[in-house]
């Protein structure tokens, strides 16, 4: 099952992606994508999701008060790296586009009001080269790992840097302890 994560200050505009979502079938190829729905008319409500839960695509609106869909997907490659982002827009900004690609990546640039077919078209082919991405990371270090040039080691601890950022970090105190919040290390 894919996690998507959709945010739009359009109350109207969740509700009939979300009927789009969960009744158009969604596929790539000869894969067939069953999708879990996460919808969020704040930003920050979103994000606050992302760094509790993980999402296989991340899908904003560009126009939102606070945080623009390009701010918000910039916040959410830096939780999940490795979600695919997809922009929604009914506006034609040549500007924006250029910006959603070169500072987020995104996979997509949809506008308002979106064909069916070629949203659920687009978001199979995201969730595909998603995965073909993560596979083609794990055959990497395969082969890194029969060559000696990495440790299982390391490719746990870039597996867990991915789930949790900062996890493999340890700062360590003068004393060798390790030291679990810096504001209580003994100063001496």
């Amino acid at each position: 099952m894919s996690r998507i994560l959709i945010v739009d200050d359009e109350e109207s505009i969740l509700k009939s992606l979300k009927r789009v979502l969960r009744l158009a079938p969604c596929t790539y190829g000869a894969k067939s994508y069953t999708l879990e729905i996460f919808d969020f008319n704040s930003p920050m409500a979103a994000l606050e999701a992302a760094r509790n839960d993980e999402f296989d695509l991340f899908m904003s609106d560009y126009r939102m008060p606070g945080m623009d869909g390009i701010e918000f997907l910039k916040a959410a490659k830096a939780i999940q790296p490795d979600a695919a982002r997809l922009i929604l827009s009914g506006y034609a900004d040549l500007n924006a586009l250029v910006r959603a690609v070169n500072e987020v990546g995104i996979d997509r640039f949809i506008g308002k009001p979106w064909n069916d077919y070629d949203l659920m078209s687009a978001i199979g082919q995201a969730l595909a080269h998603r995965d073909l991405m993560l596979e083609n990371r794990q055959l990497a270090n395969l082969v890194r790992l029969e060559m000696g040039d990495i440790t299982p080691e390391q490719i746990e601890a870039e597996r867990l840097e991915r789930i949790e950022p900062g996890i493999t970090e340890v700062n360590w105190g003068p004393d060798g302890s390790v030291v679990l919040d810096p504001e209580f290390q003994r100063k001496g």
